[in-house]
């Protein structure tokens, strides 16, 4: 009845009814559409009378650019907008949730020694705590990879950090070693939430900044790790552990405060069916960042999906489509190398400087037996606050060097030179030597880890980024799961084990990173798949 009304009032305010009597609703709008060339109102309701008649959006757009009205994606204005103060205050935000997740993952080190002392747990019982971590960071990667695909960036990272503050803090009361072991699983659990951040960073990033951006945002995390060096070197000998854990915890309370001040991402508004949020969100940009809009009307991207965008927007499965399997498949590959290589090259530095084995870094042995409790000194936090720092330098050389290889090419080097300095620890070398080696290794497998960060947001579409992130995390996880036990336990019965494995497991890498089907280097960010 509506339609009838209205097209009624028309006609006779255009005194049309009787040319039009016989035609049907659609039949009139068409007629009416094509009767002038000449500039003429648009009217709203007609519009969308015109989509509940069946018409696709994209003819309608098609139409409303044949008539001349300008028209502009998210993508455009991204790249209008460019890099200001808007993209500035983000980059802060997200730099404060690397932060926290780089404190909680640096305590998992300096945890186990004061636990052997406090409640005398086995070596065996000192690796659950890290590997629980890591289980719950496994499980939920693609967990909160679906949230932020479904209910929004912001959403998911809020809630993650409140269950990562939340749980981190409970664990510094545990009463017993298997509650704080459950305690650090939610722990785990939450942080897992935190790489979400990456992707709402770089969906506000413009093609010609993303790379470096979204790599210099990676030092907060190696900023995090000293800072919690540092916090340890001022607590733990007064305070004690308990203290260093509730105190780790707070930058996790922080940035769940200011995530009220976070953006939600304009792509996940548009490909979720809320253009107004969207251009609402790219106003706000366009203000901070003293920019106008470009001129026009805001529209989805050009590339549809073939269905509605609710039914095929963060779905796991879609990762394994046809167009996308060979580079899901190798991206998990990339990221697993990625966090077992790095993980374990941190703690193998610890076993070979603890052995005593000259020609790898250790201590001449005198013969006297260790004692179980073993509390690190401050000179052992002085030498793990000046190993982070191998971090910095593998930031700066992948900021300069990933826009001019590319990202494949840039994880290639990377991975190589990683393998070179990893495969030389088999000679016979003095302890400083050895340092510098490790140093060197754990710089570049720290810039292609970050390098992977760069492109994994980049190669997925908006429906997919967040999941193809959370499944990627995940993956990396397995790795972080399993190198423990190379590090650590293999170790035990070979001290050059660990090399080959690690060496050839970045040589892995290598190959995963080369035979990546797309290059995403000035690529512009897709919308759909």
């Amino acid at each position: 009845m509506g339609d009838k009304v209205l097209l009624t009032e028309v006609l006779e305010a255009s005194r049309l009814t009787d040319t039009y009597a016989d035609l049907t609703a659609k039949q009139i709008i068409n007629e009416l559409r094509h009767v002038s060339h000449e500039p003429s109102v648009r009217y709203e309701s007609m519009d969308n009378d015109r989509a509940e008649l069946g018409q696709p959006e994209d003819a309608r757009q098609r139409e409303a650019s044949d008539e001349g009205v300008k028209q502009y994606t998210v993508d455009d204005a991204v790249e209008h907008l460019g890099f200001g103060k808007f993209q500035l205050k983000l980059s802060i935000l997200t730099g404060i949730a690397w932060m926290a997740d780089a404190m909680e993952m640096m305590l998992l080190s300096l945890l186990s020694p004061a636990l052997a002392c406090e409640w005398g747990v086995t070596p065996v019982q000192q690796a659950l705590v890290t590997t629980c971590v890591f289980s719950g960071m496994m499980l939920s990667s693609t967990f909160w990879g679906k949230i932020c695909d479904t209910f929004g960036r912001r959403t998911g990272l809020t809630a993650s950090a409140i269950v990562a503050f939340s749980m981190g803090a409970m664990s510094g009361l545990s009463p017993h070693f298997y509650v704080l072991l459950f305690l650090r699983g939610l722990t785990g659990f939450g942080i897992g939430g935190v790489p979400q951040s990456v992707t709402l960073y770089a969906e506000f990033l413009p093609t010609a900044q993303r790379a470096k951006c979204v790599v210099l945002i990676e030092s907060f995390w190696a900023i995090g790790a000293v800072f919690e060096a540092l916090l340890a070197f001022t607590v733990m000998g007064t305070y004690g552990w308990r203290a260093l854990v509730l105190l780790s915890s707070c930058p996790l309370a922080f940035f769940a405060i200011c995530s009220m001040w976070l953006p939600e991402s304009a792509r996940y508004d548009m490909a979720s069916g809320h253009p107004e949020k969207a251009l609402a969100t790219l106003m706000k940009v366009a203000k901070e960042n003293g920019r106008s809009l470009p001129a026009g009307e805001l529209v989805a991207s050009k590339v549809q999906t073939s269905g509605p965008i609710g039914e095929t927007r963060g779905h796991l499965s879609n990762l394994l489509s046809p167009d996308l399997r060979k580079t899901t498949l190798l991206l998990w590959v990339i990221w697993m190398v990625n966090a077992f290589s790095y993980y374990g090259m941190v703690l193998y530095t610890t076993v070979l400087f603890q052995s005593h084995d000259e020609c790898h870094g250790g201590l001449f042995s005198n013969g006297t037996e260790l004692s179980k409790c073993q509390p690190l000194t401050q000179k052992d936090y002085l030498d793990l606050l000046f190993a982070t720092l191998a971090e910095f330098p593998g930031l700066i050389i992948t900021v300069f060097i990933i826009e001019w290889l590319g990202r494949k090419r840039t994880m290639a080097v990377e991975f190589a030179i990683f393998s070179i300095f990893t495969y030389l620890l088999y000679l016979c070398l003095d302890r400083f030597t050895v340092t510098t080696f490790i140093f060197i290794a754990r710089a570049f497998i720290s810039g292609a880890f970050q390098c992977a960060y760069v492109y994994t947001p980049e190669v997925y579409p908006t429906t997919l980024r967040a999941v193809g992130l959370g499944a990627s995390s995940g993956m990396a996880r397995v790795g972080a799961i399993v190198t423990p036990f190379v590090a650590q336990v293999a170790s035990g019965s070979n001290l050059s084990l660990p090399i080959g494995i690690y060496g050839t497991a970045a040589l892995c890498g290598l190959i995963a990173a080369l035979s990546l089907p797309i290059e995403t280097k000035g690529r512009q960010m897709a919308d759909t798949h």
